[in-house]
C-alpha cells in the first residue's frame, strides 16, 4: 500500500467518525513528518473515565485554534478567557487553550502578539494564587512552574470559582502518573517504571563493566560501570579484581586508571550503605583518581539558584557575584575537567574505567564528553545522535526519575538536571571549537525542549527494558525522526571535518560562559539577539556560492556539446576550464 493510499484511507475513516489509531501509527511510520503535520485530531484510547463520548462534540463548540498545528492524538479539552501576568510587560488579556498535550495562550487585547505554547510535560508544579477574599488587581489565579527556567502566572475572575476547572484539567493532564492515567495521547505517552534491585546472594557483587569506546590505534579503551559493593567490612571478589587486570593487560599498560567521579569523602561515606571504591590492597595494578564532581542533589540546588537569577529579570549590578553564588559554572568546569583527564589518558595509550555511585549519571557525562573529545564521528550530526542513544538512553540514564515525567512530586529527591548539564558542557565545547562540530546550537536546544515535552518516546522511562516492555518504539515517534527530516536547520555552516584531531577544551572559569540563549531565552531582549549576524552572512555566502556553481555546471554542460568542444580544444592554454573556475570559487569559502 502506498503512503498516499494510506493517507486517503485515514481521511475517509475520519469523515465517517471511525478513527483507527493503528492506521495512524502505520501512516506515521511510513512518513515521520506526519508527526507534526496539521491533520484532524482523533479520539485516543479512553483515559480513565474522563474521555466521554461527548468529548469530541464539546471540542467542536470551542473557538477554532488556527494558529497551532494539532498533533496526531492531540485533542482540545478546554478554552478559557484569562489574563497572563507577563513579567516583561503589563498584564495581557487573552484566551488559554488546553489540549491533552499543551497549554496555548494568545492575547486578544493588543496588536502585538503575545503567545505561549507550553507542552504539559514541561510543567513541574501548578499552584493556586490568592483566594476568594484576595484584594488587589489580578491577585486571584494560577502560578505554573516550568522545568525550562520560566514561571507562568495567570489571573482569573474571583467569582464562581472560575479557576477550579482549569486547575483540575492542567493538573490532571500534566501529571498523568499521579492520576492513574496510562496514556494522555499518542505523542504524550507516559507510564511508570517499577525498578527493582537484583537479589544479592553473594557476599560481594561484581559490578557490570561495559566497553564504551575503543582507540583504533593504541588499543586503549574506555569502560564504565558502577561502584564496587565493598561495604564497611571491605569485601573482595577475586573474579572482579582479575577482570580489571585483564582490561589493563589488553593494551599492555602497567596501570589501569580508575576515574571515580565522586569526591573522596562521598566515596568513603558510600561504604556505610554497602558501596565504596577500589582499595589499593585489592586492585594493586590500578590507579584510583577522584574527580570531585558533586552528586545529583547538589546539581539540582545549583540549577534552582541559577533559575532565580535569570528569570524573570537579570539584575545587572550584581550579575557576576550572583552567577558565582549558584556554582553552576563551577560544576560545569569540574565535569569538563574530568572528561579531559579521561580523554588525555586514553589518547596517551592507557585504558580507563569510569564510574560514580550507580553509573548512570556522572559516569555518562564523563564517558560521552571524553568520546566527543577523542572521536570526530561523534561530533557529526548523526554521530551525536548515536552517542546519546548509546551512552545515555541504552546505558540506562534514569530520564523518568531525573526529569519527573508526568509526576506531580516536584520536590522528589531523585530529580536532577544531569542531562541538561551534559548538554551545557557540549555547548561550551562548540563555543571553544566553532568549526569542529557539524551540528549547531539549535539542535542542543531542541533536544532539551523535547527532553521535557514528552512528545517523543526517546527520553521516556528509566531504562531499555522498560521501554521494551511498554512498546515505546511502537507507540511513540523518535525525536531523531523529527530532527532528521530537515537537517539544514541544525547544521553548523562553519564545520570543517578533521578526522584525527583530539579536542581539549579549556576547563577554566575564565573560558566558560553562561549559556544565555538557553537559560535566558524567555527574556524578549535576549530573543532578538539569538541570530548570529556572522552565521547569517556566512549562510548567505554559501547560498550565493551554490548559485554560481549551478550556473557553472550549466555552462560546463553546454560546453560539452560537439560544436563547443572543438572551440575549447583550439583555444589558448591560458583560458580556464569550468572545473578550474569551480575550484577557484570554492577556495574563499
Amino acid at each position: 500500500i502506498t503512503y498516499r493510499t494510506m493517507v486517503m484511507e485515514y481521511k475517509r475513516l475520519l469523515s465517517k467518525n471511525l478513527t483507527d489509531p493503528k492506521l495512524l501509527m502505520i501512516v506515521e511510520e511510513a512518513n515521520p513528518v506526519m508527526a507534526s503535520a496539521p491533520i484532524a485530531p482523533y479520539n485516543s484510547s479512553p483515559l480513565e473515565n474522563s474521555s466521554s463520548p461527548n468529548a469530541s462534540r464539546e471540542s467542536l463548540k470551542m473557538e477554532p485554534l488556527a494558529d497551532v498545528a494539532m498533533l496526531p492524538g492531540e485533542e482540545r479539552v478546554i478554552d478559557k478567557d484569562i489574563i497572563y501576568i507577563c513579567p516583561f510587560n503589563a498584564a495581557v488579556k487573552g484566551k488559554v487553550f488546553i489540549t491533552n498535550y499543551r497549554l496555548y495562550f494568545k492575547n486578544t487585547d493588543s496588536e502585538t502578539p503575545v503567545i505561549l505554547d507550553v507542552p504539559l510535560g514541561v510543567i513541574s508544579r501548578v499552584e493556586k494564587m490568592g483566594g476568594a477574599s484576595s484584594r488587589g488587581e489580578n491577585s486571584y489565579g494560577l502560578e505554573i512552574t516550568c522545568k525550562d527556567m520560566r514561571n507562568l502566572r495567570f489571573a482569573l475572575k474571583q467569582e464562581g470559582h472560575s479557576r477550579r476547572d482549569i486547575f483540575e484539567i492542567i493538573f490532571k493532564y500534566a501529571f498523568p502518573l499521579s492520576h492513574g492515567m496510562v496514556s494522555v495521547c499518542r505523542m504524550h505517552e507516559i507510564l511508570i517504571l517499577e525498578y527493582r534491585k537484583p537479589d544479592l546472594n553473594s557476599t560481594y557483587c561484581m559490578c557490570s563493566i561495559v566497553l564504551s569506546w575503543f582507540h583504533k590505534e593504541n588499543h586503549a579503551v574506555i569502560t564504565r560501570c558502577s561502584q564496587p559493593l565493598v561495604g564497611m567490612s571491605g569485601k573482595r571478589n577475586k573474579d572482579d579484581e582479575r577482570y580489571l587486570d585483564l582490561i589493563r593487560e589488553a593494551n599492555g599498560t602497567t596501570k589501569l586508571t580508575i576515574y571515580d567521579a565522586r569526591p573522596n569523602v562521598n566515596a568513603v561515606a558510600n561504604k556505610a550503605t554497602g558501596g565504596g571504591y577500589e582499595g589499593d590492597d585489592a586492585y594493586q595494578n590500578a590507579e584510583l583518581v577522584f574527580l570531585d564532581i558533586h552528586n545529583i542533589h547538589v546539581m539540582r540546588e545549583s540549577l534552582k539558584k541559577l533559575k532565580d537569577i535569570v528569570y524573570p529579570s537579570v539584575e545587572e549590578s550584581h550579575w557576576l557575584s550572583s552567577l558565582e553564588s549558584t556554582h553552576w559554572l563551577e560544576h560545569i568546569k569540574l565535569v569538563l575537567s574530568g572528561a579531559i583527564q579521561v580523554a588525555d589518558k586514553v589518547s596517551s595509550g592507557s585504558s580507563v574505567m569510569v564510574h560514580c555511585s550507580d553509573g548512570w549519571d556522572r559516569t555518562a557525562q564523563l564517558t560521552s564528553l571524553a568520546m566527543l573529545m577523542l572521536d570526530s564521528y561523534y561530533r557529526t550530526f548523526r554521530g551525536f545522535q548515536v552517542l546519546l542513544e548509546k551512552e545515555w538512553i541504552s546505558f540506562g540514564h534514569k530520564f523518568a526519575s531525573r526529569i519527573g515525567h508526568g509526576d506531580k512530586n516536584h520536590a522528589d529527591q531523585d530529580r536532577s538536571p544531569i542531562f541538561v548539564q551534559f548538554i551545557d558542557c557540549v555547548w561550551q565545547m562548540t563555543k571553544q571549537f566553532p568549526t569542529a562540530f557539524e551540528f549547531n546550537e539549535r539542535l542542543l536546544v531542541v533536544i532539551l525542549d523535547h527532553l521535557y515535552s514528552c512528545r517523543f518516546g526517546s527520553f521516556l522511562y528509566n531504562c531499555e527494558s522498560a521501554r521494551e516492555s511498554n512498546n515505546v518504539r511502537v507507540k511513540t515517534v523518535s525525536l531523531w525522526s523529527f530532527v532528521n527530516r530537515d537537517t539544514s536547520l541544525y547544521i553548523n555552516p562553519f564545520y570543517t571535518p578533521e578526522s584525527s584531531r583530539v579536542l581539549y577544551p579549556v576547563a577554566s572559569m575564565r573560558h566558560l560562559d553562561l549559556w544565555v540563549t538557553y537559560y535566558i531565552r524567555w527574556n524578549p531582549r535576549i530573543q532578538h539577539q539569538q541570530q548570529s549576524p556572522v552565521e547569517q552572512r556566512y549562510k548567505e555566502l554559501l547560498a550565493l556560492r551554490d548559485q554560481y556553481l549551478k550556473k557553472l555546471e550549466e555552462l560546463q554542460l553546454s560546453d560539452s556539446a560537439p560544436s563547443s568542444t572543438h572551440l575549447t580544444n583550439s583555444s589558448t592554454p591560458n583560458v580556464a576550464t569550468p572545473n578550474q573556475h569551480i575550484t577557484h570559487l570554492q577556495t574563499p569559502f
